[in-house]
């Protein structure tokens, strides 16, 4: 019989995690061609300097750890949320056709000239995209047995690739098309201060959503009769759940393309650490979201300096064989 991990204090947890985001973050901001040192990040963000230096570390490395942790987080966070909700180890935004059916969203904002008739069309098309999956994936949940829905969710993914494939299909543009599909395999390069001034409002509008339904899904995974005989508002938490995951994955996918299986891992390899609450859960994740995807952007600007690896291929690299791994130990009887 395995022995279950030994529960680390909840504030020892969270601190560590923090001080680790906080070095990957100045790790982070010191990778690449150009040396620059902290004291240019200094006068970049509080003396308005235009040196070469200062603009690169204020344009693009500053920028850049940003949207990493931002979206790091986002991810890790939306990602043990919905397995609260559902009560599904294996739910994740990438597994289950969220991340797909945002990406597809944001393809259209492209494709029909949306995003540069209006800055916010490529956001909202997104989150719409994300909203439908989740609502669609929860009334599935409702009427069929969750082993049921990693299926569907995957078809949901299948489909949602599928129409946007139909959509470079119909591009008459190849150069857009070219452009439209490294986006969507997910990356931080050439990102600006714009980005985050684009995305990180609807983020954390997400976050404090997914927040907020922390203490209700400790209630919900005793099961549904039990919430709701301890007073637990079921509809109110679903829709902080779908609205605050569609909120978060959305603005991440529309910033930085699609970075799958964060949501997946980082709430697994977390969750013996919080004696498996969500409530202590959902923080911790968003931490271990930001961390995880700070330390692949530095890998892939170490490992390939001159032309980068996509994110979204690493993180698939990293998370498509731990999935598979879930899926076999599950089928084997081994604890979730």
């Amino acid at each position: 019989m395995n022995e279950p991990k030994k529960i680390w204090p909840y504030g020892l947890l969270l601190g560590t995690l923090a001080l680790a985001v906080l070095a990957a973050a100045l790790l982070s901001l010191s990778i690449g061609p150009a040396a620059i040192g902290f004291g240019d990040f200094w006068r970049a963000v509080f003396e308005g300097a235009f040196d070469m230096p200062a603009l690169i570390a204020r344009e693009i490395r500053i920028p850049r750890m940003i949207l990493a942790a931002a979206i790091g987080a986002s991810l890790g966070l939306s990602g043990a949320a919905m397995q609260g909700l559902l009560r599904n180890p294996l739910a994740e935004p990438g597994v289950i056709g969220v991340s797909g059916a945002a990406a597809l969203g944001a393809v259209i904002a492209l494709y029909t000239g949306l995003s540069a008739a209006f800055a916010l069309a490529l956001p909202l098309m997104a989150m719409l995209g994300a909203v439908l999956a989740m609502g669609f994936l929860y009334i599935l949940a409702r009427r069929q047995p969750l082993s049921g829905l990693i299926l569907a969710g995957v078809a949901l993914a299948s489909l949602s690739g599928a129409l946007t494939a139909l959509v470079l299909n119909l591009s008459p543009n190849p150069f857009a098309v070219y452009e439209i599909m490294f986006w969507m395999m997910g990356s931080l390069s050439d990102r600006s201060m714009t980005h985050v001034f684009l995305g990180l409002p609807f983020m954390v509008i997400g976050w404090v959503m997914l927040l907020a339904s922390a203490r209700n899904l400790d209630a919900l995974s005793l099961g549904e009769e039990t919430a709701l005989s301890l007073g637990v508002n079921l509809k109110r938490t679903r829709a902080l759940v779908i609205f605050g995951t569609a909120l978060s994955v959305g603005a991440a996918v529309a910033v930085s393309g699609v970075i799958g299986f964060i949501g997946l891992v980082v709430p697994h390899i977390l969750r013996p650490f919080v004696g498996h609450r969500p409530a202590h859960l959902l923080p911790v994740s968003a931490l271990g979201g930001a961390l995880l995807l700070l330390l692949a952007d530095i890998f892939v600007r170490l490992l390939t300096p001159g032309t980068e690896l996509k994110l979204g291929v690493v993180t698939a690299l990293i998370g498509a064989p731990f999935f598979l791994w879930l899926v076999l130990r599950q089928r084997n009887g081994g604890p979730s």
